[in-house]
């Protein structure tokens, strides 16, 4: 069978026992309901394991010979694929492990491999001592399962409260096991199983490491025997054992022995325990309903043989090994027979109930209640578990209620015993030796057993009967309730008992019944009740000591007038202060034995005051007694210091209450304790300075040195007065402290102590008053001011607040500190050790005093050393951090910071020690400077820096950990254990965010060093493994992720996420602060993807939805989507597509999960399978991931309700509260509810007057709802805060998914869908009525970015479908009209319902609203020249594409708003902020070029918007002056008045807005506009102004041009619009050129003709040629002196037109070509160029226009023709003559010219327009360097293009080639109107020059002045001769030529025949060729 077996890696000893040992947990302690049905399945399982328990595997020769071979043949193992070759050192080490533990070989090896995978969590240790740990561990998870299913049982004593099932389930196997023999088994086990064998075992075999290997191993087989131990308690507790597992039990505590100092240890005493509750029948009285039930399962009542065979071995006259014990056993055994003897079922057995008065007596002479004492009570477990204490009082209190005669015996005996004993001490013999002391020690048992309540259950209070009716409210506690309820018998029978025993108390028992006394006292109310009772107690005072039979001694009357008696006598003895010896002479009258019954009355006193203030101040009110007095007194008398210290302990309860304190400092003062005046002449010192020195010193005990500093710690607690000791001396407490610190503490360590524990309880009780008063100090400006006072004639300083100079010392290299630091080393190093110390419990306490003080310095430093520098005082400190970088006096190196650290590693055993080194950790991190140097430290020592790792390691690793649901509960918390598992959870905290302060500091820093990443090298080469690999220790980083791991694995998502939501929000924010650095992201990121896969495994969690904790919730959601979103940013540009593909599917299916692929690489196909969110046809569809996070993020916000305020005034609560206002670690602005209460006390202390007195109640009430709002309001705003925050990383996370992960991946149809889907949830949740505003900012910028990208998504997909078909669908297939018709109304309700506010916001939905248009925007087709062949009709009767259809419905919801949403868009486009204004401007654009009604633009005009944005061009010319000046300008005027003028511009479009805007008066507005006149001269004044390096702001002639170019294009509008009214609108253009004539003239003869002034000329002359005319100056109303000035303006308009004309088609035309070809520039794309020509030809075609209007209104007649062009067409372009003054007239040539070189344009950019044509057409087939060149143009940077996918470059290419094919027909338009118009210029010119034109005499040229027929025509035209009309003929013939005219005749056939069936171009040629040969002939 073995050779088939498979090792289990885990350990079968091990692995599956700790899974067994979770489910038990998770299933009894945790409640998890999914672990009843794991549970019950492990039972099955185990169910051999619980049978054998404890039982190894054993060893068989066969499974040592495959273990052998295991190094040769390699051996097989679970889970791996083969088999595995071991090293011969494992195999060695398992036969040696088989050996030591006698366990089969095959489980040894298994241990030995675990051992090897759990290495990295044991750092230090080897594989076989972990081995061992293993070992044990497993036992201990099956003796703690076993323990917490016998509890689950249902059962006499306690319950869980856990489901029916889980406890029968439980029932049932326990049932089993015990019938099985279990009982036996376990007391077996209990005997064989011993620390110290097994110690020597392993020591032989080198099986124990270091000291903490020891401890751990120790710790785990102690564990192991006491649960179980524990196991047959708890079942003896729910259910009687059967006869034989009695016996047994019996049996094994017959052997017991005890342990050195006399007490049990704590196996046996729970065995005990076990027996005495198996023959327990105190249940019987409760009454409970299953109590028949329980009866009938007793063997004591229904067996007759059970109660036979106990009562046997009882009552057997064989004595035990500890008599004590049998005994105990005894009593309980008689007392059961007694309880017997009272039931029904008792009188069948009743020769054995008469046995228990024999019994009860064996019991007594065998020492019962003396064992009781000392064997019970003196064990540490004892006090460690309720159910032992309640035992115990049952014993007790059976006794005393069951056998009152046995206690009349016993005190019958100790009366008779005293007189024996008076007899004796009268001889002056020895008493005789017969004398018993059972009631003494009973008594002293009672006192010690009650003396100490661990469990608050307050038992003792069934001792006290209340004899009045007690009715008070905080007297509430067992029969107390009900006034006249009678109290229970047994009560009764108790109350009498502690009665009786007071009176007529022999001197033998007065010491006992004091005890008694102090331990029924300990309690609120049984200490009520032990006042009263000594109360009732008193006589009339006046007896002395000796006399007081008469009266009851144990009283207060008695007590205190003894006290005084004292007081009296020892006063005459007390030495006068100038006796030079202060020594104890021998004390006259106060014997040890009145020295014990004072310090028994002391203590007693002391626990009543203690427990109850009413005691406290009746005590201290009572005018005979004043206790406070007659005990200062006492300390001033010459009696022992031990006595003293009781004295000082009283005092120090009655302190307790502040009334009390305030007084008690004075009196202090005054009695001069410790002595604080000195008087003149005194020689010597005295009080308490002396006795410590001279007495406590030389005896080496100190217990008055430490009850003084117990009553200091008290009293500073209490209150501490700022006048101490005034008038005699500097008042304060300086004295006491110096006192404390120079007499206390600093000698301490160099003391001798007679008991070594003594020497850490004098330094612990020092430095609680230290940290007492630190922690209560807050520095204040007036603690540094230099200030005396007159004191007896003298000057002498005050004296500071304690705090102060505690602050002063701690703040200097001062002795104090450095013992401070000395105590942490040897704190820290006795820890090291793991040995038990003397005092080790003070020890540590002071310890941790230490480390809180550091702490509080480091608190407080800041504002102390602030406020010492503003004071200008002479003080020097240093801050603490830098004095911890100091040298240590015991290992002579700068280690203090490494020791603080140490603590970290011990954290197990000192958890609070562990919290306040985090902290002080956390303070030191905030200093860069230390941070290198403390990583230096930490890592100088390899062993040390193995151990710090471990100890941080360890903190995080706490599975003990559990958050506290707020901070009252962590400091009062009853439960221990709870305050512990904070404590741990706050360490946890504090060291996390101790990595995120320091992972923002520079590196090296400590979070690189904690997290496991390279300091000493690059951080970003770090290689991160898991623990154990390659050598890699366990760090931070790896419990930080196990922490997250714990759960991921099962439905509920991570534990932590739940059970502590911060400490998870800090995880994740470490995880996300390390993927966002550049340093630590890659290695990170490798990790987290590759060996862990976190992101994914967590993500598939989310949402987290924390009812108790939402704020949490949501910052851990918030930093894992911001993890998330690097992560798929990552691998999208890694090219790792299948992560960026599980992690994308994860968040956006909608189909049902089936399960998660565990392994990342998955096909292509898969992928594209697993990604098909969206198939139709499925029925069930679940949410997407990102929308159900959405759901989890609450929109709306609970605000806390206005206060209802009556005496303060609001607005100055209000006024304070936003002065108590800061910003807090984590950025949120929250107020300082401490300051703010400081500030209104203050408020309410300073009213004067008794109505203030009376009023103070309510004023403080007020004072608390006001804290509460404030707290509320604190919540709220960091509510809002997690929510933004969430908000946001969740727009990151939806960003990053669209923009930055491949677009393949997501196809475009199921991104239309997912984006709406995402739209339209968020419209929903920000448009529900209580919707917070805060969150409304993030939500608009969401979406903006998805409207942008559906937009993006619809066109992309639009051009595909385009380029696929070749056609346009009619409708957008993906995403249906009605969804996008839905995002638009929400969007637009969006807009609506922000209200008048939220402008900024607004600008966001503007740019959505844009984007969301544009979708209906139709892209640009080719222009193939082709359409016009459609008729009209064919054109208007075309179906509706689907762009149009989705405008129309658009506009029809826009309209559907009405004028609330225009009101709102144009009042943003008028006024607020710039860029909101802007986006409003541009929808006002967008919409207006959309609606077909003019809806808009009709409200535009009547509500007057457009009139003030007409008028508000005024402010904007000031504006836009200034950007034209020297210095650098503010661009933000440009962008607001370029969109503006778009607007206008729009506006203009139409006749109906451009009328709107003449009667505005915009020209006249735009003629005002002074910028227009600043005109910058050229580029070359840019050298001295102001340079812009980054190219950003513009140079000031480009700024110009942005300004001056919207303005001309707005006129031309204008001047288009109103082409039918077209002189109204002309003239009024017409005077804006006047005005700016100069300017104008100045652009038209600029030299430099770049893109920018041909821009500008082509508008120019578009302006000038539809407005300088004639026509248009007679339509305006001008005078006729104007009107001269207005026509001289005109000409010359006209002429530099024509000059203009001649420069671009002669002069400049072949530089500016020369130009085009080299590129503007080196880096100047095509476009350029392209831009270039179709200036250069629109300028020609203005110009040409301009000279046919001119020729047409000049005259329809050829023959008044004006003339224009000289008549010489001899001109040759190659060699023009220079340009002379504008005056100079252009010839017919220049036409000429321009006609061949247009016919030569045309019939180029044809070829090219086809050319690209065809490439469009077979886009498909084009070469790859083709495609890269076409998208290059549309592609900045290099390298770009190489990176676009292929499908992406296709629709580039294509943009690029209808862009180009665009550009080419408007080029042939251009040249068509080019020369048809010159064409026809031509003729008219030739026809009035050839038939109409009458030469002139060229001698009548010689006359001045004189003008022929063409005077007054032309230009400017000299006479014409008939020689140059000749000229002209031939030339033009010549120029003429039948080949141009072939090619005059080509473009009309390839351009204007498709566009128009005229045929002008034919016509034109035809009628000039007639013209030339008409003449000729």
């Amino acid at each position: 069978m073995a050779a088939q077996m498979a090792v289990n890696s885990g350990a079968s000893l091990w692995g599956p026992l700790k899974e067994l040992w979770d489910t038990v947990e998770g299933a009894i302690w945790r409640k998890q309901l999914e672990s009843v049905h794991l549970l019950d399945l492990q039972l099955k399982k185990h169910k051999p394991q619980f049978l054998k328990l404890f039982e190894n595997p054993s060893k068989s020769m066969e499974q040592r010979e495959k273990v052998r071979k295991a190094s040769t043949e390699g051996i097989a193992i679970q889970g791996q694929q083969g088999a595995r070759l071991l090293p011969e050192q494992l195999t060695a080490e398992a036969f040696i492990l088989s050996d030591l533990f006698d366990l089969g070989e095959l489980a040894a090896l298994e241990l030995l491999l675990a051992g090897e995978l759990q290495q990295p969590h044991f750092p230090g240790l080897t594989r076989g001592l972990v081995a061992v740990l293993l070992y044990w561990d497993g036992k201990c998870c099956v003796a703690n399962s076993l323990r917490s299913l016998i509890q689950s049982r249902h059962g006499k004593t306690f319950t869980l409260d856990l489901s029916d099932e889980l406890v029968s389930i439980t029932t049932r196997f326990t049932d089993e096991l015990i019938a099985e023999g279990l009982t036996k088994r376990i007391l077996k086990l209990v005997s064989e199983i011993s620390t110290t064998r097994e110690f020597e075992r392993l020591q032989k075999e080198r099986g124990l490491g270091n000291e903490k290997h020891r401890k751990k191993v120790s710790d785990l087989i102690r564990e192991c025997r006491q649960s179980l131990a524990d196991c047959l308690f708890a079942w003896t507790c729910q259910s009687p054992l059967s006869k034989d597992d009695t016996l047994a039990l019996i049996g094994h505590l017959e052997g017991v022995t005890a342990e050195s100092d006399g007490a049990l240890d704590s196996v046996n005493l729970t065995l005990l325990m076990a027996l005495l509750y198996c023959l327990d029948m105190s249940f019987v009285e409760q009454g409970t309903e299953d109590r028949d039930d329980l009866l009938q399962a007793m063997p004591l009542l229904t067996e007759r043989d059970y109660v036979n065979a106990v009562h046997t071995r009882l009552m057997d006259g064989q004595s035990w090994q500890l008599p004590g014990l049998q005994a105990v056993v005894r009593l309980a055994w008689s007392l059961s027979l007694r309880a017997l003897s009272q039931l029904p079922q008792g009188s069948a057995l009743v020769e054995y109930t008469e046995a228990d008065e024999a019994l009860a007596d064996q019991a007594l002479m065998g020492g019962v209640f003396l064992f009781l004492t000392e064997g019970i009570l003196g064990c540490e477990g004892f006090s460690q578990e309720e159910f032992y204490a309640r035992r115990l009082h049952a014993l007790v209190t059976d006794f005393l209620a069951l056998m009152p005669m046995k206690v009349k015996q016993l005190r019958n005996r100790a009366d008779e015993d005293a007189r024996l004993v008076h007899m004796a001490l009268q001889m002056g013999s020895e008493p005789p030796a017969s004398i018993r002391k059972d009631l003494e020690h009973l008594m002293i048992l009672i006192g010690e057993f009650y003396s100490k309540d661990p469990f608050s259950l307050e038992l003792p209070l069934e001792f006290w009967c209340p004899t009045e009716s007690l009715q008070h409210t905080t007297l509430t506690g067992s029969y107390l309730g009900m006034a006249l309820q009678r109290p229970p018998h047994k009560q009764v029978v108790l109350s009498k008992f502690v009665r009786q025993m007071g009176d007529l108390l022999p001197p033998t028992l007065y010491i006992p019944y004091l005890r008694m006394l102090k331990g029924l006292a300990n309690g609120p109310q049984c200490s009520h009740y032990c006042f009263s009772l000594l109360k009732t107690n008193g006589a009339p005072h006046g007896e002395n000591l000796a006399g007081a039979v008469a009266g009851n001694p144990v009283s207060w009357e008695h007590l205190f007038h003894s006290l005084m008696l004292y007081h009296e006598n020892l006063r005459r003895d007390v030495p006068s202060a100038h006796i030079p010896h202060y020594r104890h002479t021998p004390i006259r009258g106060i014997t040890q034995r009145e020295l014990d019954g004072l310090s028994a009355f002391l203590q007693l006193l002391t626990t009543i005051i203690t427990w109850s203030e009413n005691a406290r101040l009746a005590l201290c009110e009572h005018p005979q007694w004043t206790p406070v007095v007659v005990m200062l007194g006492l300390l001033q008398c010459s009696i022992p210091p031990v006595l003293k210290g009781h004295v000082l302990h009283a005092l120090a309860a009655f302190a307790k209450s502040p009334e009390i304190a305030a007084s008690l400092w004075q009196s202090l003062e005054y009695t001069q304790i410790l002595q604080t005046v000195r008087t003149p002449g005194q020689r010597q010192a005295a009080g308490i300075e002396v006795e410590l020195n001279e007495i406590e010193s030389s005896c080496e005990e100190y217990p008055l040195t430490r009850a003084f500093c117990h009553l200091i710690s008290t009293l500073v607690e209490s209150a501490l007065p700022v006048n101490l000791g005034a008038g005699l001396r500097a008042p304060g407490f300086q004295p006491y402290l110096n006192f404390l610190r120079d007499a206390v503490f600093l000698p301490f360590p160099t003391r001798a102590y007679r008991r070594p524990a003594e020497k850490w309880e004098v330094a612990n009780a020092v430095l609680e008053v230290f940290h007492k008063l630190l922690r209560d100090y807050e520095p204040q400006p007036s603690d540094f001011l230099s200030e005396t006072l007159e004191l007896q004639g003298e000057t002498v300083p005050a004296h500071k607040p304690p705090g102060h100079s505690l602050m002063f010392h701690l703040l200097n290299d001062s002795p104090m500190l450095s013992l401070c630091l000395n105590l942490l080393h040897e704190g820290v190093h006795q820890l090291d050790t793991y040995a038990p110390v003397p005092g080790k419990a003070q020890m540590e306490s002071a310890v941790l005093h230490c480390l809180c003080l550091l702490d509080l310095a480091l608190q407080k430093q800041t504002v102390f050393m602030n406020l010492l520098r503003e004071s200008q005082s002479s003080l020097l400190v240093t801050p603490l951090e830098q004095l911890l970088q100091g040298v240590s006096t015991h290992s002579r190196r700068a280690d203090h910071l490494t020791n603080v650290a140490r603590y970290l590693y011990h954290s197990n055993s000192n958890p609070e020690a562990a919290f306040q080194s985090a902290k002080i950790l956390g303070h030191i991190a905030r200093y860069p400077n230390i941070q290198s140097r403390l990583v230096g430290d930490f890592t100088h020592d390899q062993a040390v820096s193995e151990k710090l790792m471990a100890g941080f390691v360890e903190c995080l690793d706490s599975e003990e950990a559990e958050e506290g649901v707020d901070k009252a509960d962590d400091s009062g918390g009853d439960d221990p254990a709870k305050r512990v598992s904070h404590i741990r959870h706050d360490t946890q905290i504090h060291i996390l965010n101790l990595l995120i302060t320091s992972l923002e500091l520079k590196s090296p820093n400590l979070a690189l060093y904690l997290l496991g990443y390279e300091f000493t090298k690059p951080v970003s080469s770090t290689n991160l493994q898991d623990p154990g690999v390659l050598g890699c220790p366990r760090s931070c980083l790896h419990a930080i992720l196990g922490l997250l791991r714990r759960g991921s694995e099962r439905r509920s998502g991570p534990e932590i996420t739940q059970e502590a939501p911060h400490l998870a929000e800090l995880c994740y924010q470490v995880i996300y602060l390390l993927c966002a650095s550049s340093e630590t992201s890659g290695p990170t990121m490798r990790y987290l993807r590759t060996s862990q896969d976190f992101l994914f495994s967590q993500l598939q969690h989310l949402p987290f939805v924390l009812p108790g904790n939402q704020i949490a919730g949501l910052y851990q959601m918030s930093w894992l989507m911001k993890a998330a979103a690097i992560e798929l940013r990552v691998t999208s540009l890694n090219r790792q597509r299948s992560h960026t593909q599980r992690l994308l599917s994860l968040l956006l299916n909608d189909q049902p999960h089936t399960q998660h692929l565990d392994d990342g690489e998955v096909g292509m196909e898969e992928n594209r399978r697993s990604l098909s969110f969206l198939q139709f046809d499925t029925t069930s569809k679940v949410r997407r991931k990102l929308l159900s996070i959405l759901d989890a993020i609450d929109f709306t916000q609970e605000v806390p309700e206005l206060l209802q305020l009556d005496f303060f005034e609001r607005a100055q609560i209000e006024q304070v509260m936003s002065n108590c206002e800061h910003v807090n670690e984590l950025g949120h602005t929250v107020c300082n509810v401490k300051l703010l209460h400081r500030v209104l006390v203050a408020e309410v202390n300073a009213l004067q007057g008794m109505a203030a007195i009376g009023q103070r109640p309510l004023l403080m009430e007020e004072v608390n709802s006001i804290l509460t709002q404030v707290v509320e309001r604190n919540r709220m705003r960091r509510s809002l805060s997690a929510k933004r925050h969430v908000l946001q990383s969740w727009r990151e996370l939806v960003e990053t998914i669209l923009s930055a992960c491949p677009t393949d991946l997501i196809p475009a149809d199921q991104r239309q869908l997912i984006i709406r889907d995402l739209l339209l949830d968020l419209h929903d949740k920000v448009l529900s009525e209580d919707a917070a505003g805060d969150l409304m900012p993030v939500v608009a910028g969401v979406v903006f970015t998805l409207t942008a990208h559906l937009s993006q998504s619809v066109l992309s997909e639009q051009q595909q479908g385009a380029g696929q078909d070749g056609v346009t669908s009619s409708s957008f297939a993906s995403i249906a009209n009605s969804a996008l018709h839905l995002v638009l109304r929400k969007l637009l309700d969006f807009i609506l319902c922000t209200g008048g506010g939220f402008q900024r916001l607004r600008a966001h939905l503007y740019g959505a609203l844009l984007y969301y248009l544009q979708i209906a925007h139709k892209p640009d087709e080719p222009d193939t020249l082709q359409t016009a062949g459609h008729s009209m009709w064919e054109r208007l009767t075309a179906p509706e594409d689907g762009f149009t259809k989705l405008q129309r419905e658009n506009l029809a919801i826009v309209e559907s708003y009405g004028t609330t949403l225009m009101e709102v868009v144009c009042r943003d486009a008028v006024d607020g902020h710039e860029i909101g204004r802007m986006l409003a401007l541009a929808v006002l654009d967008r919409v207006l070029s959309i609606d077909r009604q003019s809806q808009w633009l009709v409200y535009l005009c009547n509500s007057g918007y457009l009139r003030v944005l007409v008028e508000s061009l005024k402010q904007d010319d000031a504006a836009l002056q200034t950007l034209l000046g020297p210095q650098t300008p503010l661009m933000k005027p440009l962008y607001i008045y370029e969109s503006k003028m778009a607007l206008l511009t729009r506006v203009a479009k139409s006749p109906q807005g451009a009328l709107e805007l003449l009667r505005c008066g915009l020209v006249a507005q735009l003629a005002d506009c002074q910028v227009f006149h600043m005109l910058p001269e050229s580029n070359s004044h840019r050298v001295f102004g102001p340079r812009d390096c980054s190219g950003f702001i513009p140079s000031p002639l480009d700024r110009y041009r942005q300004i001056l170019l919207p303005a001309l294009r707005l006129l031309q509008g204008i001047l288009t619009s109103t082409a039918t009214h077209h002189q109204q609108g002309a003239a009024q253009v017409l005077q804006w050129i006047i005005v700016h004539a100069d300017t104008i003239q100045t652009i038209m003869r600029t030299q430099d003709l770049n893109m920018g002034a041909l821009q500008e000329l082509s508008l120019i002359t578009g302006i000038i040629s539809k407005t300088a005319l004639p026509g248009v100056l007679e339509m305006g109303d001008i005078n006729s002196t104007a009107m001269v000035e207005f026509q001289g303006h005109v000409s010359r308009f006209q002429r530099l037109c024509l000059s203009l004309l001649g420069r671009l088609v002669g002069t400049e035309r072949v530089r500016l070509l020369k130009q085009m070809e080299e590129g503007a520039g080196p880096g100047d794309p095509a476009e350029r160029r392209e831009e270039m020509e179709a200036a250069m030809q629109q300028i020609c075609a203005n110009i040409m226009e301009y000279c046919q209007t001119l020729l047409l209104q000049s005259s329809a007649d050829a023959h008044f023709s004006l003339c224009l062009f000289s008549p010489t067409a001899n001109e040759s372009a190659d060699a023009p003559p220079p340009a002379v003054a504008c005056s100079r007239v252009p010839s017919l040539g220049l036409l000429l010219y321009l006609l061949k070189n247009s016919t030569a344009d045309f019939i180029r950019y044809h070829d090219s327009h086809r050319q690209n044509l065809g490439k469009l057409q077979g886009l498909d087939q084009l070469a790859p360097e083709e495609l890269k060149e076409l998208c290059q143009a549309l592609v900045s940077g290099s390298g770009a293009v190489e990176k676009l996918p292929s499908v992406q470059r296709t629709l580039l290419a294509k943009r690029r080639l209808v862009q180009l094919v665009n550009n080419r027909a408007k080029l042939l338009s251009l040249c068509s109107y080019v020369i048809e118009t010159s064409l026809f210029v031509l003729w008219r010119h030739l026809e009035y020059y050839l038939n109409y034109c009458t030469p002139t005499d060229p001698k009548d040229s010689l006359l001045p002045g004189y003008k022929g027929s063409a005077g007054g025509r032309g230009l400017g035209l000299s006479q014409v001769t008939q020689q140059d009309l000749e000229q002209l003929q031939s030339d033009v013939a010549y120029s003429f030529s039948d080949q141009v005219q072939r090619k005059l005749l080509d473009v009309e056939t390839l351009f204007s025949k498709g566009r128009s069936r005229c045929t002008f171009v034919q016509a034109l040629v035809r009628r000039i060729r007639g013209l030339i040969r008409q003449h000729k002939s």
